[in-house]
């Protein structure tokens, strides 16, 4: 069970960070999106996967919050 307790602990920091970095990616997107510059033709892309690679461990690291404040 220490186990356990130490992940309510370490899992909403890392949900907040997943969530600040997602964040992050999303407004350097949209900046990028909006200057329309070499920036944007050469990340537009990588910027768009990071963000849902970023929301997805956001997801998942909610689904483990949501898991263990049940159990």
């Amino acid at each position: 069970m220490a186990y356990i307790r130490g992940m309510h602990d370490i899992l909403p920091l890392l949900l907040m960070l997943c969530m600040a970095a997602t964040a992050v990616v999303l407004i350097v997107g949209i900046l990028a999106f909006a200057v329309q510059g070499q920036f944007n033709a050469r990340y537009a892309n990588k910027l768009m996967r990071a963000r849902v690679i970023l929301q997805g461990l956001a997801v998942l690291v909610f689904a483990l919050i949501t898991i263990l404040a049940v159990s």
